[in-house]
């Protein structure tokens, strides 16, 4: 018989082998191209990169995964490639944000009693009930995670569906005492518990929920737990003491399901999850894995992703670049995920439950991220969702009184600045999406814009934020003018033109702080006068003018008037030279500056976000050549297949969906309306599937390391003579082609 080791190492290599030839020649059981095969889930997990390793399906509520250790920074996604170390597996986790929490609902397999404490790994394995893994053991594809905890000789596979998570433990032959533990007072440590509770509900099954407080500020997770055989008794933990009874509340609430000598049997279990209630944890359990088949569910978890990878298929000779795409791809699709049962109930941003709502609701908005490539992204290619993405957001609207700006769990955390929902929703307005109500949708943005809080009053009343009454003054008025512009086409495109007047005039709130004296974006008092000193390379991280930023990412936070701001500059030829200097300026940023402050080229700062639109200017003011070069570099340089692939956190997809986007020739740089600016393909073909059966193909022709300027565009067989194509043109479908070439040229 094969050791646990061997077994889950002979089931992972059958799964996962993907090198060379027999990644190219593989396919899936529809006997298509398995693009599972080019997913590196690696990539991200070292550096800075935070992302989410283990098994999940494409937006789903379960992403089931190990948590380690360490609760710092680098492990906000409760994992991270430089550390072997597990305290065990949970079932939600969050991947490339630069905060933690989750990490829900832990099961840890072990062979005796142990410490449940999280541990210190300099104190031994006394000191808590984790165990080391070894690289050579861990194994991973979308929809299947696997590896082998050291300490207690334990095989573990996971796998899952959309609400339930799948655990197969093999126990060593020889064990005695083979025990699951039930964590409930763990997590990434960046939230603490306020009550869990655990009921034995009967011979092999428990139920229970987690109430926390951290990023989420009160979040509720319940869960039902059912074993594939009875357990030989079952003990419930106030942390280390025992208790007596069937049910137990507390803040530390452990459980352990004992079986004795296991016989280097399986176990399994299953784990549903809901934010509602136990009951509806147990209702989705039976609609979605009332079985146990796990060979079944790992092959159905993988069909799932090869149908959402398989939206867009390209060509490319560059292996590496066939990895990356692929990889940036699956993750633009761990979140937003679902937060709701299956038969649509959810909790509500007022903290109540909500029945059978008739549209899918989301979390996970990482909206000051998101909205600028992660959103746009699936306006293309999951047309089907984003519905359901304004419906969630116009009832988080109706529950808390505003559009969400970063909303985890059902919670509103309020991160970072702006109002980052208005972009999303007005996009989807002016892309022509139906499904949900637009007189709801435009209450929604414009009541949001005129709230008094976060910094409006101060702008309301000044037509810019004072750096004298609050923090952060230039950033939050330079995302609150852009949502402005967002706002101000759907309300031209509706003929409310007198709203469309005044939030077209707020959103040139730019113009109060660009200095001619300087040639930066710079802080203004109330009383008009400039903060002094000024320092354009300086940053403290959240303490001054700038979010994780200086003057000179700042100044360019214009993408929905670039015009406006080249005339600010004296023109497009002063504005070309100061754009063309950021490129190569070099200065330092100072003991405080952010760490998201990362991929430099000069200042320009590809690891953050309010520099992902700043290369495409260039195109957008006749100058597409400048455009190829720096995208290509940021394609070549800025990514990479290694674990430290990423030049900053991912961001949960946005990183991901630039790159994604930027390989495919354009980018969305105005903040809402579908405008698509070219740039330089990194691949050679795509083929888009853009909904209702449509599909949409890319080639570019003569594409090389050295043919990287576009040289003519032909949409359908005609000339195509703009420096963009519409979202209109995608979603018809149809075809385009760029021939490349390898000298500078205007096509339009």
């Amino acid at each position: 018989m094969l050791s646990a080791a061997a077994a889950v190492a002979a089931l992972s290599i059958a799964l996962l082998s993907c090198d060379g030839q027999n990644a190219r020649n593989a396919k899936n059981a529809r006997g298509e191209d398995d693009l599972t095969r080019w997913v590196d889930q690696y990539i991200g997990t070292g550096g800075h990169g935070h992302v989410f390793m283990g098994a999940s399906v494409p937006f789903g509520a379960v992403q089931l995964g190990p948590v380690s250790i360490p609760r710092d920074w680098d492990w906000t996604s409760g994992y991270h490639r430089s550390d072997t170390t597990v305290i065990g597996f949970a079932h939600t986790h969050l991947s490339g944000t630069g905060i933690g929490d989750l990490c829900d609902i832990i099961l840890m397999p072990t062979t005796g009693a142990t410490n449940h404490a999280r541990g210190d790994e300099n104190e031994g394995y006394e000191s808590g009930m984790w165990s080391h893994f070894s690289r050579r053991d861990e194994y991973c594809a979308p929809g299947y995670y696997a590896t082998y905890l050291e300490r207690y000789e334990v095989g573990v596979e996971l796998t899952a569906t959309e609400r339930v998570g799948f655990h197969k433990y093999t126990f060593p032959t020889n064990a005695p005492d083979s025990r699951v533990v039930i964590d409930l007072a763990g997590g990434t440590g960046w939230d603490a518990p306020t009550e869990t509770f655990m009921r034995v509900a009967g011979e092999s099954t428990i139920e229970g929920y987690r109430f926390s407080k951290g990023w989420a500020p009160d979040q509720k997770i319940f869960f039902v737990a059912e074993f594939s055989r009875p357990f030989q008794a079952f003990k419930i933990y106030d942390g280390n003491t025992p208790v007596e009874g069937d049910e137990y509340s507390s803040r530390q609430t452990f459980g352990e399901a004992m079986f004795g000598e296991a016989g280097g049997e399986a176990v399994y279990v299953k784990v549903a999850i809901s934010p509602v209630g136990v009951e509806n944890a147990r209702e989705n359990m039976a609609a979605e894995l009332p079985g146990w088949d796990f060979g079944g569910t790992i092959a159905e978890a993988k069909d799932a992703w090869n149908d959402e990878l398989s939206k867009i298929r390209i060509e490319t000779d560059d292996e590496a670049t066939k990895r990356i795409f692929y990889t940036a791809l699956y993750h633009t699709m761990i979140a937003p995920s679902l937060f709701c049962d299956v038969e649509g109930d959810y909790r509500g941003a007022d903290g109540l439950p909500k029945k059978a709502a008739s549209f899918t609701n989301y979390t996970t908005l990482s909206l000051w991220d998101t909205y600028r490539a992660a959103h746009p992204l699936m306006t293309i290619i999951h047309p089907e969702k984003v519905p359901d993405i304004i419906n969630t957001m116009i009832n988080i609207y109706r529950q808390q009184g505003k559009l969400p700006v970063w909303h985890l769990a059902g919670n509103e955390t309020d991160t970072m600045v702006g109002n980052p929902a208005i972009p999303v929703v007005a996009d989807a307005i002016l892309k022509g999406f139906t499904g949900f109500d637009r007189e709801a949708a435009y209450e929604a943005m414009k009541t949001s814009a005129m709230l008094d809080e976060r910094g409006l009053d101060h702008y309301k009343k000044y037509g810019y934020i004072p750096f004298d009454l609050y923090g952060e003054s230039v950033a939050t008025t330079l995302e609150y003018a852009l949502a402005d512009w967002a706002l101000g086409q759907v309300a031209m495109m509706e003929g409310r033109n007198e709203d469309y007047d005044y939030f077209d005039a707020r959103s040139r709130a730019y113009r109060h702080f660009f200095d001619p004296g300087t040639g930066f974006l710079r802080g203004r008092a109330a009383d008009g006068g400039w903060r002094t000193p000024f320092d354009p390379f300086a940053s403290t991280h959240r303490a001054d003018d700038y979010t994780e930023g200086n003057a000179w990412q700042y100044t360019w936070l214009v993408p929905h008037d670039v015009e406006g701001l080249a005339a600010a500059f004296g023109g497009m030829e002063p504005f070309h030279a100061k754009l063309d200097s950021l490129f190569v300026a070099r200065g330092d940023m100072g003991a405080q500056a952010s760490p998201d402050i990362s991929g430099l080229i000069g200042q320009y700062a590809h690891g953050n976000e309010p520099s992902h639109h700043i290369t495409y200017f260039y195109t957008m003011t006749g100058q597409p050549h400048k455009t190829a070069r720096l995208v290509r570099r940021v394609l070549s340089e800025l990514y990479n297949d290694a674990p430290d692939g990423l030049s900053g956190n991912e961001d949960v997809g946005q990183m991901s969906a630039w790159y994604v986007l930027s390989a495919l020739g354009f980018y969305q740089v105005e903040p809402a309306g579908g405008r698509y600016f070219f740039g330089s393909p990194a691949v050679d073909a795509a083929e888009l599937e853009v909904g209702e059966g449509k599909i949409f193909t890319i080639e570019a022709m003569d594409n090389s390391a050295d043919n990287i300027y576009i040289q003519r565009v032909v949409l359908n067989g005609r000339e195509h003579d703009k420096p963009y194509i519409t979202h209109a043109d995608i979603s018809a479908g149809g075809e385009m082609i760029l021939e490349m070439g390898p000298e500078p040229a205007i096509w339009y």
